[in-house]
């Protein structure tokens, strides 16, 4: 008699819903840029396939959010241009999913159950071929116990192998990990290309899970609803199993239901309820995380993106005009030493360069040389209170939702790479890349790094600043503050 398990019928349901998830949250997160490449400077026209019938103006700035795309909910995790929450969604599932993985790979291995599964012999590529001929003929050989050798070649690859190839894909876009180990996404040539990677594995699971429902329907459908659903499918009739599998299939989909519904009309608690899990893990992995990044001159990309439209306010263009003779950098609040910087003073401060790669949130890359000044240098002048623990950076930029701000923790604001550039590819910022001055966190995303700078402010807290989430993109986008991955 086949008789499944408990646990592994748990975990098959569990990992339909969280993988479901997955994909659809990750459709979301391509919505962004809906646009795959091969090379790390991610220049238009050289996508290998894309999804979008957007072009790119060439009698004007652009930006890099003009190129996302709205995709529907009926695809997308939540759809309509939710990235924030789609990341959310995406990183919360994968936790789920993952642990569901490692509890399957322990039970399966404990338990004896992995000989079902795992190939013996050499013979089972002869024998899977042979069935899958068999299926061709529509002449189906015997099935064998529990697994045909087709499905167990195709099992043992999805569970060892694509699982574990989109884990490796995903981190290699992770910025900290890029960051503290820079070698490891050179493993796949490079971000765009594990982005590409990771892209073509979902592409895998969706034909999978295609490909295995066709056979579960196909192919003794009573007996296989009665093993993953009850543990036995001897003597299940017909009416039962269509009840079994409609049981199955809508209960996923309530949870798709109530997950896109509570976004779309709910979205900050949605950012709460998710955030309350996710941030002190993310901290937790990264929040000490240091950045070892020094690239080559000859890997910096001659195409590097803007996202942000430079300051339209009468203040910043007059600065601009004046080639920011009269511009002064505010640092205040928890310090002993407030102080406000001329540029020519920061210039004269100990000067840092650093060839680093830019990972935006929607999804591009680019690589530049930076030149400025390392904020621990700030923070020693400064000489911050005990009680500072976060560092507010606010821009000239502004926009219906006020000023364009961001916050960062002292321990990020204290790491090597941290610094206040005044300088890109050995030349001094030009307005669109932040002039006068912007923030480098080479752990982070590119979101996290403040453009145009107008102020920096020591804090205890930030919950009394904008919307109380740790940024601009965070209080309106729906963005996390944690920004590593």
């Amino acid at each position: 008699m086949i008789d499944f398990p408990f646990w592994l019928r748990y975990a098959h349901f569990i990992n339909v819903i969280f993988i479901t998830l997955l994909i659809r949250s990750g459709i979301e997160i391509l919505s962004s840029l809906p646009k795959l490449y091969f090379k790390d400077d991610a220049k238009p026209g050289t996508e290998w396939i894309k999804f979008t019938k957007k072009k790119i103006p060439k009698d004007r700035l652009w930006i890099s959010l003009e190129e996302e795309e709205s995709f529907s909910s009926w695809i997308a995790l939540p759809g309509h241009k939710n990235l924030g929450l789609g990341r959310h969604w995406h990183f919360i599932s994968a936790l789920f999913w993952f642990g569901n993985g490692v509890a399957y790979y322990t039970l399966l291995f404990t338990s004896g159950e992995w000989v079902r599964l795992v190939p013996t012999s050499w013979n089972i590529f002869p024998n899977a071929l042979q069935y899958a001929m068999s299926l061709v003929s529509m002449h189906p050989m015997a099935s064998g116990n529990p697994y045909d050798p087709l499905q167990q070649l195709t099992y043992f690859f999805v569970v060892f192998f694509l699982g574990p190839f989109m884990i490796a894909t995903g981190a290699a876009m992770s910025p900290a990990i890029g960051a503290r180990f820079p070698w490891y996404p050179k493993i796949f040539r490079g971000r765009q290309t594990a982005r590409s990677l990771h892209f073509l594995g979902m592409l895998a699971f969706v034909l999978f899970i295609v490909a295995h429902l066709a056979m579960v329907i196909l192919n003794k459908f009573p007996e296989n609803m009665g093993n993953i659903v009850l543990g036995d499918g001897k003597g299940i009739n017909l009416a039962t199993a269509i009840g079994l599998f409609a049981f199955y299939c809508v209960s996923v989909l309530i949870v798709h239901i109530w997950s896109t519904g509570i976004s779309l009309h709910n979205p900050r608690f949605t950012q709460k309820m998710i955030g309350a899990i996710l941030i002190p893990l993310k901290r937790s992995l990264f929040g000490k995380v240091v950045s070892r990044q020094q690239h080559s001159k000859s890997e910096i990309t001659p195409f590097f993106r803007i996202n942000g439209y430079p300051p339209d306010t009468r203040e910043y263009k007059e600065l601009y005009e004046n080639s920011f003779a009269d511009w002064k950098l505010e640092i205040f609040g928890l310090v002993e030493k407030p102080r406000h910087y001329s540029l020519a003073e920061l210039q004269k401060i100990a000067k840092q360069e650093q060839i680093t790669e830019h990972s935006c949130i929607q999804g591009w890359t680019g690589i530049a040389q930076w030149g400025g000044v390392p904020m621990i240098e700030i923070v020693k002048q400064c000489k911050p209170l005990a009680q500072a623990r976060y560092v507010v950076f606010r821009s000239y930029q502004t926009d219906a939702n006020g000023e364009f701000y961001e916050v960062i923790s002292m321990e990020l604001a204290n790491h090597p790479q941290t610094i206040l550039a005044y300088q890109m590819n050995y030349k001094p910022l030009t307005e669109a890349h932040g002039a006068p001055l912007r923030l480098r966190v080479e752990t982070q995303l590119g979101y996290k790094m403040v453009k145009w700078l107008s102020s920096i402010e020591f804090v205890s807290d930030y919950q009394h600043i904008g919307k109380g989430r740790g940024g601009h993109r965070e209080d309106n986008m729906y963005y996390d503050i944690t920004a590593a991955i």
